[in-house]
């Protein structure tokens, strides 16, 4: 049997959030990979309560642990310490992937070593089991040009990202180099996806690779998340430290 290559799903888990990691499993034991890979499913629990643990299933490919409660990006960032894969894919506690999510993320990073990372499409999951379209316009099939989603986000009047931070898979290197996620309260996986696309290109996938389950107990749902000047402060804070890796980058 030849090297087998890892792509590693992280995820963090909060308590709201438990109830929907069988659901978040079933959908990842279900993807079909390429030949000679596999997923590392990297459970990473906010807080000591070890409430997750207690629902996972026995299954060696799953890795779990726990911190001091400290919120999603330490959560995100702490669980990469576990992680195996040359390739990162992000996956919310209460999403679910949709078929061949992982292989098009692997098909597209394994064949065009200039790409950092993908992003792709998500269809909303609704309370009542409805399957609609993200709100927002997506691009079109395609690269991802260096520091475009800050330029796109920084344009757009209401600051809507052209792409959903949910979707991403990125290279371990790339997600190392930026310093994994953004030691933020909220919007954690917003300020990892710009830094990184100071550094790198990315790809766009027009394939939905999962279904974005909405409902009052997310994170975006609540009103620390949407506090107003709460919420400036972390874009301020994320578009300057994109502007300060163009400039570092920039320099001969």
């Amino acid at each position: 049997m030849g090297e087998v290559n890892t792509i590693s799903v992280i995820t963090a888990v909060h308590p709201p959030s438990v109830p929907y990691l069988a659901d978040a499993y079933d959908a990842l034991r279900l993807q079909e990979l390429p030949e000679g890979w596999a997923w590392q499913w990297v459970v990473q629990e906010d807080g000591e309560q070890r409430v997750a643990q207690a629902v996972l299933p026995e299954d060696p490919r799953i890795s779990y642990g726990s911190n001091r409660a400290s919120g999603p990006g330490v959560v995100r960032t702490t669980a990469l310490t576990r992680a195996t894969g040359t390739l990162i894919r992000n996956l919310d506690a209460d999403d679910k992937l949709l078929p061949g999510a992982l292989a098009r993320d692997i098909a597209r990073l394994t064949n065009d070593e200039s790409i950092g990372f993908t992003t792709s499409r998500c269809l909303d999951l609704l309370p009542d089991g409805t399957v609609k379209s993200w709100e927002h316009a997506d691009p079109s099939d395609g690269r991802i040009p260096r520091n475009s989603i800050k330029d796109q986000w920084q344009s757009d009047p209401n600051w809507i990202l052209s792409v959903h931070p949910v979707t991403v898979c990125i290279r371990r290197e790339l997600l190392l180099a930026v310093g994994g996620w953004m030691a933020l309260t909220t919007a954690e996986d917003t300020g990892m996806l710009l830094a990184a696309n100071a550094l790198a290109d990315g790809w766009f996938i027009w394939e939905p690779s999962i279904l974005y389950r909405k409902h009052s107990a997310q994170v975006t749902a609540q009103e620390y998340h949407n506090e107003p000047i709460e919420r400036q402060a972390r874009r301020d804070l994320i578009v300057s430290r994109v502007e300060a890796l163009q400039l570092f980058v920039s320099q001969p």
